[in-house]
């Protein structure tokens, strides 16, 4: 075949006859024109799966309406209400909340984090890994947090130490959410009850280093006293002083040591949480009960 083109005359028009050289540049565009049309769909189709996690995200990165019966801490210069982290203390002996962090610490680094509260008398220092880069406060506040959290446990390249704070996590906030009462779960803690695949979950623990628990290092001195062997006993408590009514520490602390469930003797009318957290408004109330009512037949209250 010659490179030279053949013109031939059809219904008076010229009709043009491509050689090999111009059925191969027609060959090239048309690959070219595919690559790009291909490149155009996998653009598209990036973006279109961008702007559904962006709409995932909006309507899972948020917490709710907060459970009044949870209640909030007051947080940073602008006074943000966020979710008290302490979950009325309902997770096990492996989990340290601190107070001024409103955070959550499993395992080891809970260990870590209570010597270090108790002994300096600071604020724990967050611990470093990327976990609590997902989770700020420990438990996850909102339903993409909770995803996260999850997606880095199941990451094969994750550490062995963030596959067990993770799986620690996610169980603890499991169990917190099976000891709440309905009315008192936020939207985090549906979506782990309610989608399976927070169930069951292969532990990464692998012996007891991995699992350390908390000590209980956090007995209050007021209520403990030096033996004359040296070593350390709760202190007996007199009852609470009869002109003192409204003293509340001292009701609270003689409470705490004599009346909390579980005791024969139980004070009736004052709001404990499962970490025994006493309740101040139920604390007033049970002493102005006691003002108020009759000491005896002949003196009757006022």
């Amino acid at each position: 075949m010659t490179q030279q083109k053949a013109v031939a005359a059809s219904k008076g028009k010229e009709k043009v006859v491509l050689t090999l050289s111009d059925e191969s540049n027609y060959m090239a565009q048309r690959f070219q024109r595919m690559q790009y049309n291909k490149k155009l769909t996998a653009k598209k189709a990036r973006k279109a799966k961008a702007k559904a996690a962006l709409q995932h995200r909006a309507i899972n990165d948020f917490s709710g309406c907060i459970p009044d019966g949870l209640g909030v801490k007051v947080w940073g210069l602008l006074d943000v209400e966020r979710l008290n982290s302490c979950f009325t203390g309902a997770f096990s002996d492996c989990v340290y909340y601190s107070v001024h962090n409103n955070a959550i610490f499993v395992g080891a680094d809970a260990n870590q984090a209570a010597a270090f509260k108790y002994s300096s008398h600071q604020r724990a220092k967050m611990p470093t890994s990327l976990v609590y880069k997902f989770v700020p406060c420990g438990f996850p506040r909102t339903p993409y947090e909770l995803e996260r959290l999850y997606k880095h446990y199941a990451n094969e390249h994750a550490s062995h130490h963030d596959q067990v704070v993770t799986y620690l996590l996610i169980n603890e906030l499991l169990l917190v959410a099976q000891k709440l009462d309905k009315s008192l779960l936020d939207r985090t803690m549906q979506a782990l009850l309610y989608n399976p695949i927070y169930r069951n979950l292969q532990s990464p623990i692998q012996g007891e280093e991995d699992m350390d628990f908390v000590v209980p290092q956090h007995i209050p001195t007021c209520f403990t006293c030096i033996k004359e062997d040296g070593t350390t006993a709760l202190h007996v408590m007199h009852a609470p002083d009869p002109s003192q009514l409204f003293n509340l520490e001292q009701i609270v602390q003689y409470a705490l040591i004599f009346g909390w469930p579980g005791l024969e003797n139980i004070w009736q009318g004052i709001a404990f949480d499962f970490a025994y957290h006493m309740h101040w408004r139920t604390l007033f109330g049970f002493a102005l009960c006691q003002a108020l009512c009759a000491t005896s037949a002949a003196k009757p209250a006022v």
